[in-house]
């Protein structure tokens, strides 16, 4: 995500207390805020979820049409994932074409989705070779305080368990729940300095040195990873993360579930 100026002053703060194993909100390490999921917040979408962390809050729509298959997946429907920043969620966004940040977020969040095989883009095929269910997963950021990765993800996979497939409304038969095969949940883990801490808020994140988002299926298999920042991180502090991935997953996911 983009950077904001931190003020050497805070910046210090906020490492001194992490030293001492604390955070400015009260936290432990470990620790992520708290999570409120709402679904069927957009009455013309197929599905829909807004979530908070904290005071981030994000909102993701699902709209389902019949469409062309790609050549070489003739019998797959197809799974579309975007996303939108916009100024009234942060000043550090820009309104427009999508940003570098609103682009790596959309990606994020689909090959998190995509990578544990959630939807069964298989029982979406109408007509192989010719008509397909395309699902499309819109994404925009309400207030931004940090994590938007989490965030982001939890929503489109609320809003994709609450989708129906619009069957009836194109006359392809009864409306059906969208298939689904697991829940997939994003765990992102920032460094500052040594310490390695839990779903950074806006702070914390503009102050760390690097950014590691990992998503596990309901089995606490690793199914996506993605890196930020220019710092790095060493294999012990690799192996941490890991772990706090498949443990906070496995938390996380019983609220969805």
């Amino acid at each position: 995500m983009s950077r904001a100026v931190i003020s050497e002053i805070r910046k210090n703060h906020i490492i001194e207390m992490l030293k001492e194993g604390k955070r400015l909100d009260g936290r432990d390490l470990g620790d992520a805020r708290e999570i409120s999921i709402e679904t069927g917040v957009i009455e013309s979408a197929d599905g829909s979820a807004i979530v908070k962390y904290g005071k981030t809050e994000v909102i993701v729509g699902v709209k389902m049409i019949p469409g062309t298959p790609f050549a070489d997946t003739p019998g797959k429907g197809v799974l579309t994932t975007g996303a939108e920043l916009i100024p009234m969620a942060h000043p550090l966004f820009e309104s427009g074409p999508p940003s570098e940040d609103a682009i790596e977020l959309a990606r994020v969040v689909d090959r998190g989705i995509r990578e544990s095989g959630m939807v069964d883009v298989d029982k979406l095929c109408i007509k192989e070779g010719e008509e397909v269910w395309m699902c499309f997963v819109d994404i925009y950021a309400l207030d931004y305080d940090g994590n938007l990765f989490d965030a982001t993800s939890l929503a489109a996979v609320a809003a994709l368990k609450s989708a129906v497939i619009p069957a009836e409304q194109y006359g392809k038969g009864k409306n059906a729940p969208l298939p689904t095969t697991c829940i997939p949940v994003a765990v992102t883990i920032a460094k500052i300095g040594n310490t390695l801490i839990l779903d950074p808020n806006f702070d914390e994140e503009q102050i760390s040195s690097a950014r590691l988002t990992i998503t596990t299926d309901d089995n606490g298999n690793y199914r996506a990873m993605q890196k930020g920042g220019k710092g790095s991180m060493t294999l012990d502090e690799l192996t941490q993360c890991l772990d706090m991935s498949r443990d906070k997953g496995k938390e996380i996911r019983k609220i969805v579930g």
